[in-house]
This record gives structure tokens, C-alpha cells and sequence, in this order.
């Protein structure tokens, strides 16, 4: 595994239908965070989330139509190969119209805990700012582990919540990180 690491902001040239190719999305969970009772509780849940390369062509080709319409990506990539990649919506909402929606955020799973994922967090987070928003909004992964690295990040739980995501993931924890 190569240790020079470059980061990009994704277009047509860098990213394709077959950029997620080889990456290996795969977690396994046994604890995650539920809220029981209005309390956040953490709680015995165990399975593997593992993607196909199916699901990552579809993530792929997701990501390649929305880089082109209505968010803007970075990619973490080891030679040609993309090891990590984060979208940022362009789309404000909330209240006070303060948040950006952090839409995508994976690190390929032999890459994980390399600071790639801070860093490609730090580039959306940027990006959020020159969009005019306060605060990134994050759906996020109710595993102990995905939860555990948003909170070293320092996000905390949403003042506001999208109803609309968090219907859509109901598991989810909504997060923002102010910026």
C-alpha cells in the first residue's frame, strides 16, 4: 500500500461508473446507537455491511451525476485508485438556511485510520463555507465505531433535524459540525 495519498475534487476525468471498482466497503458492527425513550442508548446490533461491486457502480454512477448537477466531491486516491471520497450537497436548508448536507463519506476499509477521512472531511467542510453555509449536516451511521470518528471530528448531535433525511435512514444519527 502505496503511503503518498492525493487528494482531488472529483470531475469526469478522475471519477467514473467504475471508480468504486476495488473499493472495499465493508464493516462490521456490533454495537450501535439507538434512542430509546427520548435517551441515546448503546445497544447490542450485530451484522456486516459489506458493498457489492454492484452497489459500488451504483454509488459510483450516483456520485458522477450529482458531481456534474448539484455537489461537488473529493477524492482520496493512491496512485489511480480511489481510497476515499466525500460530497458535499450544494443545496442550503434549515431554518436560519445555515446547513449543507455532508452526502457521501467513505474511506476504502484497508485505509481507514490514516487521517484520510479528516482530511477529506476538512475539504467538505471548506467547500460548505464557500457555499455560504454555518453548519454541515451529517446523517450519519448509528454504528459505535462511525460514531466514535464523527465525534473525534467534532460533530455533535443536529439543533435541527431534516426530517425528510431522517425519515429517509431512520437508524441514522443526525449530526452537524458547526464551521
Amino acid at each position: 500500500m502505496s503511503t503518498e495519498i492525493r487528494y482531488q475534487r472529483l470531475n469526469a476525468d478522475n471519477f467514473t461508473a467504475h471508480s468504486l471498482d476495488d473499493f472495499v466497503r465493508h464493516q462490521t458492527v456490533t454495537e450501535s446507537w439507538r434512542k430509546i425513550a427520548g435517551d441515546w442508548k448503546l445497544m447490542p446490533n450485530v451484522y456486516e455491511e459489506n458493498w457489492s461491486q454492484a452497489q459500488c457502480r451504483e454509488i459510483a454512477e450516483d456520485v458522477v451525476h450529482h458531481i456534474k448537477l448539484d455537489q461537488t466531491g473529493f477524492g482520496a486516491f493512491d496512485r489511480e485508485r480511489i481510497v476515499g471520497f466525500a460530497t458535499v450537497s450544494h443545496r442550503i436548508f434549515g431554518a436560519d438556511a445555515g446547513y449543507v448536507q455532508l452526502v457521501c463519506f467513505q474511506i476504502s476499509e484497508e485505509y481507514r485510520r490514516q487521517g484520510i477521512g479528516k482530511k477529506l472531511f476538512l475539504m467538505t467542510c471548506e467547500e460548505a463555507r464557500r457555499l455560504g453555509a454555518e453548519k454541515l449536516y451529517i446523517s450519519a451511521h448509528s454504528s459505535k465505531e462511525s460514531q466514535a470518528a464523527y465525534r473525534a471530528l467534532g460533530c455533535m448531535p443536529a439543533e435541527e433535524i431534516n426530517e425528510g433525511l431522517a425519515a429517509a435512514e431512520p437508524f441514522d444519527v443526525q449530526m452537524e459540525y458547526r464551521l
